[in-house]
């Protein structure tokens, strides 16, 4: 009785877009004057990256009229109610948008206007039920149109093949109240992005964008938020800085992940007894960790997986239940093709540089640069600290963009991989050398879902 109230009350302040069927992505303002902040960010945002500016995303609002959410009077001239929400659903033949009308003859005056210059058959207007539906050719091909009843309007652009059915869907969606989406009620903001098994809570303001975040299947383990972590009091510096708490299932996993990484720099390395040494490790673990990346420095060719392994400096740190335990499940290392033995582990020489296994107390420390590792160790405490959420991190910007732009040209064009890495350096490259830090969390959900929060803050404009 009680978690049918809950989820009673969870639906009821959920958001209702109207949605269409088979939608590949939705995007959803529940109250269009409510994007003043969000527009503020992006259009600082985008004065460093194209891609951001709300020029470049304003068409996408409308199948056939020309709106603007941060300027009011561009909805009320076409009838628009400026206080109202709007949904736009993309599918494959085409999208649907949803918004509330102030004026109906005016939207539909503006309406016919802006249809008559796409070109096409002459557009009459057709009521049943209530509803006024007009559909139209496009002289660039396609189909346009709208349905309307009342208040509700939903107009769409389609294929050739499309127009019919989406139409029909028009119809539909003016036709009854829309329902709740719970998963738009997981996460908050303004603006709500879904797509896929992602959905994107957006809010903001001139210097910080806020993104809620919930998505399926990340290449994460599940975590586990606990009392208190050794690594809560250290401070966060360097590329990306993080402390987690792996959730027991997600241990074999964490742990896996690193010695396939290993494994693949270290091709001589047998794997039968790497994956015993991975496992007799995954076993004492507390699940309490730390990644600690400082940063990029790319020396060569980045097409193979151990010159990227090298390519950034880092060090990760992990939380043990008993140090001689792990010490004896290290052993092994030993006799490893390239093992050095330390006075507190080994340093296994692989194709790439040297990966050092050390321990300090109950702290198992795994890194690829000897001044990293011994800064992660040095600036390990002695004592315990709170840690809000089960993973939290913090990234600076600027050395992420600097570690971006070392991409090579020769590289772009032979990876497909390093080309994202270059196209994603290109258009965000700017802004990210303009942004102050990037900071979040995540945590697990039901479902094998993650969640995830992070606040992306501008340097102020004055700064050089």
């Amino acid at each position: 009785m009680f978690s049918s109230l809950v989820l009673a009350a969870a639906l009821a302040a959920a958001p209702a877009p109207r949605t269409a069927a088979s939608a590949q992505t939705v995007v959803h303002i529940p109250k269009l004057d409510a994007l003043t902040g969000l527009s503020a960010f992006l259009e600082r945002a985008g004065t460093y990256s194209a891609l951001l500016r709300p020029s470049a995303w304003r068409a996408e609002l409308h199948p056939f009229l020309t709106i603007d959410p941060t300027r009011p009077e561009t909805l009320t001239a076409v009838g628009l109610d400026v206080t109202g929400p709007a949904t736009v659903s993309l599918r494959v033949d085409g999208r649907v948008s949803c918004m509330r009308v102030a004026d109906a003859k005016v939207f539909q005056q503006k309406a016919a206007e802006a249809m008559a210059e796409a070109g096409g058959a002459e557009a009459k207007p057709a009521t049943s039920k209530g509803v006024t539906t007009v559909s139209t050719t496009r002289d660039a091909g396609g189909a346009m149109g709208y349905a309307l009843k009342g208040q509700e309007v939903c107009a769409y652009g389609a294929t050739d093949a499309g127009a019919a059915a989406l139409l029909k869907e028009s119809v539909r969606l003016v036709g009854k109240a829309p329902a709740p989406d719970a998963r738009l009620s997981k996460v908050t903001g303004v603006a709500f992005l879904a797509t896929g098994e992602t959905v994107l809570g957006l809010d903001g303001a001139a210097n910080a964008l806020k993104v809620d975040g919930t998505a399926m299947k990340l290449p994460l383990p599940p975590f586990q938020a606990k009392s208190n972590s050794p690594y809560g009091a250290m401070k966060p510096e360097g590329l990306l800085f993080s402390r987690v708490a792996v959730a027991p299932a997600g241990l074999e996993q964490a742990v896996g992940s690193l010695r396939a990484t290993i494994q693949a720099a270290c091709a001589t390395c047998p794997k039968e007894q790497m994956q015993a040494s991975a496992d007799a490790v995954a076993k004492q673990l507390t699940g309490n960790m730390l990644v600690n990346m400082s940063n990029v420095q790319v020396r060569g060719s980045l097409r193979t997986q151990e010159a990227r392994f090298f390519a950034v400096k880092q060090a990760l740190a992990a939380e043990v239940k008993d140090a001689a335990a792990v010490k004896q499940a290290l052993a092994p290392l030993g006799t490893l093709p390239g093992a050095k033995a330390l006075e507190d582990g080994w340093a296994l020489t692989v194709k790439g540089g040297s990966v050092l296994v050390r321990q300090k107390g109950k702290h198992l420390v795994v890194g690829n640069d000897e001044t990293v590792t011994q800064a992660t160790m040095a600036a390990l405490p002695e004592t315990t600290a709170k840690l809000e959420r089960a993973a939290d991190f913090s990234l600076d910007p600027r050395l992420l963009a600097r570690g971006l732009s070392q991409v090579s040209l020769a590289d772009v064009m032979a990876d497909e991989n390093l080309a994202a890495l270059f196209a994603v350096s290109s258009e965000l490259g700017p802004l990210l050398s303009r942004s102050e830090r990037i900071t979040g969390w995540l945590d697990s959900v039901p479902g094998g879902a993650h969640r995830f929060v992070f606040d992306w803050t501008l340097l102020p404009p004055e700064t050089r």
